[in-house]
């Protein structure tokens, strides 16, 4: 057991490459955590993916001591698609150090967690990073943050992560301004699971984090919302080497393994209690987070369907912000329909899917969830192009709408308001942050935004733009299901739901594609695209033709006559029954459309 009072809880936050996963770095070298022949960069970024990428997606918890202060460190990510990954870890704090690269000033994510951290009534420590580089301007940075978010120039500390410099400076500050947990340790155990993920040979490792009472080696544990017993088969805590202890007391961060095989028992967002003496209630969770961009994911072999739900399973345990459930495609056999919370987070799923379980999957065009009102007056859910209902039937539908919040230098102004208008948006809020940085605030459908909006804002901006956004409601448009039919067979795969007025655009860019991707058949294959009965755009591939007259050398024309109409025939024939085959890169590559 510790002194609660020696203890401090801490999240780093910040935008994009602002610096936290080096500060967390330099705070492990400076604690002696780590040993300076096993320090690498990006220490706490375990996942290939995120050492490959440069970018944190897994919030990382570690303890480390510091002047006889205990400190529990959660690297959080900044990229908006993982922000519930930060919500998560906030939970498991006290405080949080903010940081700010001197060098670029706020950021969109800069004010997003800042809002974050204040929602749950943290104690926030500012501090600019990078005072190393060459192009750092501290003071109007330290002014900007003043301006903004109201925190005090003098209070914001300076340091360089990259060099240490200020860092001691900056655990003193968090000792001194950042309070201890509360909690009592007679009272029965409440202890909260804030993350988990599966080992295959220990199980589910969960970590928790104890507010109430104490977690004790072998109890017998109770998880109040699954309503399972398991015993405590080990409680560590992570110095960043899992490190068993006897007992966790109020406060205290940790790992817990139970001997946990169901991977839907230890849910994120779970309350733990001792079965002997259960506490009174379960501590508030989280709310799940709703996703945003839907996607179906089918395995390339079939027979891969159940290592596929398998993988998901287990993944979704990791990651609870994603959702899954099976689905049927005419084109693509069985699969599942996904949904995620943005483009980066769905790349970033089916990426672990093939790696970490050594699958191969197709994954369809994004699209997003709309509210169809029908003429019978119900109301249906529609995430699935191939669900719409029946234009006759359709009495309005409504799209997802975004807030969406651009932080950019001001010479990019009409640039960015070209952008937003060519996507439907619709100016809110245009206000400048000082003379050479201005703040626009757009809604904009988030069926817009999904597709490269966000490669396009740093495309004409040179990367200097920086982008937050949250949802702002439904509201009606004018939508339709464009429908591509091959030899006059709709492939449900290539439905998609789009704003009338670039329907025609995306028909033609469409069998345009497919012309070129299709392989020549004995017959022709008409491929059109439609909106319910009108065809709306066309191209055809044309017929591979055998040569049937090559034996024929001279001699009479109404034979040659003959054997060219018997191949009419057949082909005719051919083309009422002919199924037309479609390769499988082939809907790969015309998936990949807008890329």
């Amino acid at each position: 057991m510790h002194d609660l009072s020696r203890l401090r809880a801490l999240a780093i936050v910040a935008h994009i490459d602002h610096g936290k996963s080096t500060l967390a770095d330099r705070i492990l070298e400076l604690t002696g955590a780590v040993d300076a022949r096993e320090m690498r960069e990006q220490y706490l970024d375990s996942m290939e993916l995120e050492r490959e990428r440069g970018i944190t997606i897994k919030a990382q918890n570690v303890r480390v001591r510091w002047r006889d202060h205990l400190l529990h460190l959660v690297d959080t990510p900044g990229h908006v698609d993982f922000g519930y990954e930060v919500s998560r870890s906030l939970a498991a704090c006290e405080g949080v150090v903010l940081l700010v690269d001197a060098s670029q000033g706020i950021e969109a994510q800069t004010l997003a967690n800042c809002f974050l951290a204040l929602e749950h009534d943290l104690e926030i420590v500012a501090a600019l990073n990078k005072i190393d580089l060459p192009a750092a301007d501290p003071d109007r940075a330290a002014e900007e943050i003043e301006n903004v978010l109201g925190i005090a120039a003098e209070d914001i500390l300076r340091i360089s992560a990259k060099t240490g410099e200020g860092v001691p400076e900056l655990l003193d500050a968090v000792i001194e301004r950042i309070p201890p947990p509360e909690g009592d340790a007679d009272a029965p155990l409440q202890a909260l699971i804030f993350d988990s993920y599966y080992d295959q040979y220990r199980g589910v490792v969960s970590s928790v984090r104890v507010q109430q009472g104490r977690l004790d080696s072998g109890a017998r544990l109770l998880f109040m919302q699954a309503g399972t017993t398991h015993d405590a088969e080990e409680i560590g805590v992570r110095t960043p080497v899992p490190t068993p202890v006897a007992s966790l007391g109020p406060g205290e961060v940790g790992y817990l393994i139970a001997g946990v095989k169901d991977v839907g028992e230890a849910r994120v967002g779970e309350t733990i209690t001792t079965a002997a003496r259960p506490a009174g209630e379960a501590l508030a969770g989280y709310q799940d987070p709703k996703p945003m961009v839907f996607c179906g994911l089918f395995p390339v072999e079939g027979d891969e369907f159940e290592d596929l739900r398998d993988a998901l399973e287990k993944l979704r345990l990791n990651d609870a912000s994603f959702t899954y459930q099976p689905e049927t495609s005419g084109a693509l056999g069985f699969g599942f329909r996904c949904g995620f919370l943005g483009l980066l987070h769905m790349e970033i799923v089916r990426e672990r899917l093939e790696r970490e379980w050594d699958l191969s999957l197709i994954a369809t065009a994004p699209s997003v969830e709309y509210r169809v009102r029908t003429t019978a007056g119900d109301v249906v859910e529609v995430d699935n192009p191939s669900d719409m209902p029946h234009a006759s039937e359709i009495d309005t539908v409504e799209e997802p709408w975004l807030t969406v919040t651009i932080l950019s230098p001001t010479e990019y102004t009409g640039t960015l308001m070209e952008l937003c208008q060519d996507r439907r948006g619709e100016q809110q809020k245009l206000e400048y942050l000082s003379p050479e940085r201005i703040e626009l605030v757009y809604r904009v459908p988030l069926a817009e935004v999904v597709v490269d909006f966000f490669d396009q804002l740093k495309s004409r901006t040179k990367g200097y733009a920086s982008l937050d956004y949250e949802p702002a409601g439904y509201a009606p448009s004018d939508l339709v299901r464009v429908d591509i039919l091959l030899n006059g067979v709709p492939v449900d795969a290539f439905s998609t739901i789009v704003h009338r007025s670039k329907a025609q655009e995306y028909g033609r860019r469409m069998t345009e594609k497919l012309r070129e991707l299709i392989p020549r058949q004995l017959f022709d294959v008409p491929i059109q695209a439609a909106i319910g009965g009108r065809i709306i755009a066309r191209e055809t591939v044309k017929a591979k033709r055998k040569d049937v007259l090559a034996k024929c050398y001279g001699g009479d024309i109404t034979r040659k006559r003959k054997l060219l109409e018997r191949q009419k025939e057949g082909k005719k024939r051919m083309k009422s029954i002919g199924r037309v085959e479609v390769p499988q890169e082939a809907f790969i590559s015309a998936l990949r459309l807008d890329e």
